[in-house]
């Protein structure tokens, strides 16, 4: 428990000690308008789980579930019905990303907490004819260091990491871009994400872009970033913020944004 608690100080130290020999980092907010079918929705989830939590018809347990299908409507309406075919607005403001940063050379790591996304993506990045590698938890280890290598050696526009399985220990500098599909609850996950790219080894200036679905959740998350407690929890590593929310947590962030 202890190291847990020190580690992250000790990591902090480490990159402080290193920041002056790294080049500049600049972090985007990229908001996302969703279309009206696709609010819709959202805002059907958001009503019935609002409702059902103020009558407690359920429980703080089933509110976080639904929290996570929010999370994922905000993503694709197909994370939430996969036989809806409305277009994701945030996937077409990827791949708008994308042709920008393939037209002028860029590489760039896409994160996302949910392979039902990346493979959605994947569909349109295929169709779009644009090349990419891909990790997730499922990749053996052997496989793992042969896509790094991959990456680190040729010329792929695009790696494709599912935050839990490559949000750490890889080395990825011949990325100089960044790209967060979605926000995680630990902003510190995040950041440890980013590093992937952003560390020692990287020569040039670093552009991380995070993908934000305005009136969402999604914001409303950024929002928790903020504030003390979950900069508190953000210290304990892979610790999910979530769980410890209360029911009037819950509550604010079902709240229309």
């Amino acid at each position: 428990m202890l190291k847990q608690l020190i580690s992250p100080f000790i990591l902090r130290r480490t990159k402080a000690e290193v920041l002056d020999e790294l080049p500049e980092k600049t972090e985007l907010i990229v908001p996302v308008e969703l279309s009206e079918e696709e609010m819709a929705i959202y805002e059907n989830i958001r009503t019935k789980t609002l409702s059902g939590l103020q009558s407690e018809k359920i429980n703080p347990i089933e509110a976080l579930m639904a929290l996570t299908k929010l999370r994922q409507a905000a993503c694709s309406p197909e994370l939430v019905d996969k036989h809806l075919t409305i277009p994701s607005s945030k996937i077409r403001v990827f791949l708008e990303l994308v042709s920008e940063l393939k037209e002028n050379k860029h590489r760039a790591l896409v994160f996302s907490q949910f392979t039902s996304f990346l493979a959605l993506v994947r569909q349109a990045l295929d169709k779009a004819g644009i090349e990419y590698l891909y990790l997730d938890g499922s990749v053996p280890a052997a496989q793992r260091k042969k896509l790094v290598e991959t990456f680190q050696n040729g010329d792929m526009p695009l790696f494709l990491i599912s935050l839990k399985a490559g949000g750490t220990g890889l080395n990825l500098t011949a990325a100089d871009y960044v790209i967060h599909l979605d926000p995680w609850w630990n902003p510190a996950v995040e950041d440890q994400a980013s590093d992937r790219a952003y560390r020692i080894g990287q020569k040039r200036p670093v552009t991380i872009y995070k993908l934000i679905s305005e009136k969402t959740v999604e914001q409303k998350i950024l929002e928790l970033h903020k504030t003390k407690k979950n900069l508190a929890d953000a210290l304990l590593e892979g610790s999910d913020v979530a769980k410890k929310l209360s029911k009037e947590e819950i509550l604010e962030l079902l709240q229309l944004s």
